[in-house]
Parts: C-alpha cells; sequence; structure tokens
C-alpha cells in the first residue's frame, strides 16, 4: 500500500503519476548476424564484446545516475541463447546465458532499476541473418524447419526458471511478430506464460500482438490483434501489452520526419485495453532532432501519461554499438543514438543530446518505481535517492 506521502505526490503531480517504469531499449545484443546465402546465421554464435554485446555499463550509469531511468529493455538472440544445433527449448548456450545474466543482475542488482528480457526474434527461429523476415515462424505447423509453440514454451520456462527470484525482471515474450496469424501469436505468448507461471515465477510478462505489435494496427485489418490477444489467461493477473509505435508516416521509424500523431492513431487501442481492463507498455518509439518530432514525441510521452492504460516505456534506442549510427528515424543518416555520449558521424552531438536529453529528459517523471517486483499494478512511486 503506497504511503499517504507518496499518494499525496501522486495527486500533486497529477496524471503522470501513472507512469511507474521509464527508460531506453538497449540494442545490442541481438548485433552481429550476417546474411548469406550459403551459410544461413553466418556470424552465430560471434564474439562477445566483438560482434555483440548487451550493454555498456557506463552508459547505464549515466541513465540511472544522472537521468534517473528506472527501466532497461535488453536484447538477445534466441538463436544464441539456443544454439540452431540443438533448437529451441531449456538446452542453453550457458557461456552465452552468463554474459546475458551479468547484463540483467547489472541494471537489477547493481543499479536497482528493472529489466524487461527481450529476445529480438519477430517470432522467428533458425535463421537471424536477414531479420526481421529470415527464419521460421515459431509454431507454423506447415513448416518442417519451424520450432513449435510447446519448444517457445519450454525456452520461456527454462529463462523464467533462472530469473524467478529477481523480481526486477521483466519477461517480454518476443520482439514483433508479424506476418502470421494472430491466433499463432496468441497460441505462442500463451505456451510461454503457461510455462513461467509453473515455475513458481510472478514476474510482470509482456505479450505482443501481431503486425509488428503496432500500437496503430491493433484494431485494423481482417485479422487484428485486438480480435483475439485479450483471450490469454494469466493466473496471477500480472500480464500486461508490449506495444511499439513510430510517429512517421509508415510507422516504421525509418524516416525523420514525424507525422503520425500519437493521440490520433493509438485512440483505438487504449480504448480497447480501457474495455478489457488491460495495462500496457510502449517499448519502442523514437524521433528524429527535429522541432516537428520533438513536439510529437513530446505529445507521445504526454499521451502514455494521461492515459492509465500505460504504465512504462522504454525509447528506441540505446547500445553500446550503435556509434554513429542511428537506431531509427533520420532517414538512413548517421546522427548516432540515444547511447550517453553519443556523437553523429561528422563530431556534432549525437541523438542522445539532441532527442534525449533535450526533448525526453524533461519528461522523464520525477516519481518512479524503485522497489519490489514490476507489476500492472505498479508499486510506490518514489524520487531517485541514488
Amino acid at each position: 500500500m503506497k504511503s499517504t506521502l507518496s499518494l499525496l505526490a501522486c495527486l500533486l503531480t497529477g496524471a503522470s503519476a501513472t507512469i511507474y517504469y521509464a527508460g531506453v531499449a538497449e540494442s545490442g545484443g541481438e548485433f552481429g548476424v550476417y546474411s548469406s546465402t550459403a551459410t544461413p546465421g553466418f556470424g552465430l554464435p560471434g564474439t562477445f564484446g566483438v560482434d555483440y554485446q548487451f550493454i555498456n555499463q557506463a552508459g547505464v550509469d549515466v541513465h540511472v545516475d544522472q537521468n534517473h531511468l528506472n527501466l532497461f529493455r535488453i536484447a538477445f538472440l534466441l538463436e544464441r541463447m539456443c544454439p540452431v544445433a540443438t533448437g529451441l527449448g531449456a538446452s542453453f548456450n550457458e557461456t552465452h546465458f552468463d554474459l546475458f545474466k551479468d547484463a540483467v543482475d547489472y541494471v537489477t542488482v547493481t543499479k536497482g532499476a528493472y529489466a524487461i528480457l527481450d529476445p529480438h526474434n519477430y517470432m522467428r527461429y533458425n535463421d537471424p541473418s536477414s531479420q526481421p523476415y529470415s527464419g521460421s515462424v515459431i509454431g507454423n505447423t506447415s513448416d518442417v524447419t519451424a520450432a513449435t509453440t510447446a519448444q517457445f514454451g519450454e525456452f520461456w520456462g527454462e529463462l523464467a526458471g533462472r530469473f524467478a527470484d529477481n523480481e526486477k525482471v521483466i519477461f517480454g515474450l518476443m520482439n514483433e511478430p508479424h506476418d502470421m496469424p494472430s491466433s499463432l501469436v496468441l497460441e505462442n505468448n500463451q505456451a510461454a506464460i503457461d510455462a513461467i507461471r509453473a515455475t513458481g515465477a510472478e514476474n510482470l510478462i509482456i505479450m505482443p500482438g501481431n503486425s509488428w505489435t503496432g500500437g496503430h494496427a491493433w484494431t485494423e485489418g481482417t485479422d487484428p490483434s485486438s480480435a483475439v490477444m485479450y483471450q490469454f489467461k494469466d493466473p496471477v493477473n500480472n500480464t500486461a501489452l508490449d506495444i511499439h509505435e513510430y510517429l512517421d508516416v509508415d510507422f516504421s521509424g525509418g524516416h525523420s520526419e514525424c507525422v503520425s500523431a500519437p493521440e490520433t492513431y493509438l485512440a483505438n487501442l487504449t480504448e480497447w485495453l480501457k474495455t478489457y481492463q488491460l495495462k500496457a507498455f510502449i517499448t519502442e518509439f523514437g524521433g528524429a532532432n527535429n522541432t516537428g518530432c520533438a513536439a510529437m514525441l513530446t505529445d507521445m510521452v504526454d499521451y502514455m501519461a494521461d492515459n492509465e492504460e500505460y504504465i512504462g516505456w522504454t525509447a528506441w534506442a540505446a547500445g553500446p554499438f550503435w556509434g554513429a549510427s542511428s537506431p531509427c528515424c533520420t532517414d538512413s543518416l548517421q546522427l548516432g543514438s540515444l547511447e550517453p555520449g553519443s556523437t553523429a558521424a561528422d563530431g556534432s552531438p549525437g541523438l542522445y543530446t539532441t532527442v534525449w536529453l533535450e526533448t525526453l529528459q524533461p519528461l522523464v517523471p520525477s516519481l518512479l518505481q524503485w522497489s519490489g517486483g514490476a507489476s500492472v499494478a505498479g508499486g510506490e512511486l518514489v524520487a531517485f535517492s541514488g
């Protein structure tokens, strides 16, 4: 139960108090696999620190200690955690797992923040060489090379069992499923939820929808996520939706012009969440360093703060290997990333300075959850105390 002081703080800060978790997506653990028709998945497993890396501890330090962020989404590849030779399931590459756990423990134990585990695989497995399209759709029974829904559940049961005693770990079931039946996305999600709960883990789960889990697309098309995703069952009622929403013309995050207003394109999703009394995180969104995007990014964060259905967010993206490259929203210009210290290719300030510090940092709530388990109900909101 919140203290009287915390409740008063919630009232004084208004709707922004509905955001319990705010931070960045850490992209880098999925790097280092290259397209090759002769050898699909060339670059696996890769060399840690050379081909891929989960976080830069110094960057996390800045985001926590100076920027007071309490949430990091940490990407990894299924094919590194579960080598293709042994298949998706409960058999892990233990060296790789230990490296991943080191990153998660640094965020959650050393820094006291929350971490979303992010298998960055688009609901596909066995060939990440040309993501987001390569690999077999998990659960596709017409593809003899595809991992099964049961194997996806086995994987999540094993991973969840290893983190069940860390209440600051959030299980993000899958990054951006697409081009598959929405019913299969639900089936895979449910297998994962069932396996996670079978371990005794009560950690927060965030589950995706179809169509790149786009908020704008949630209720659209002939096979929308909205038609089936409410049917999931969680015996401990601690599952939220994982939503992505970019602001450019095609919602891809590839363009520097922001034209798709969140209050317009998230409206149907928000009503759907209200109808089914569900909560959501927006774990990918971003924009370029221009006036139009600054205004629309502000609108995005304010929209989440004004609607209690949204309880957390991570902006795309920080990470140790971006260099001058941009994770999104720059029409392929090399303007850097949200990693502290990032610079553009010409040496000018990168997106960390021009987008994060100038636009997003002032919108980070001064009160966030810093203790206790992550939950759809949130927790006690307090100021960062170091």
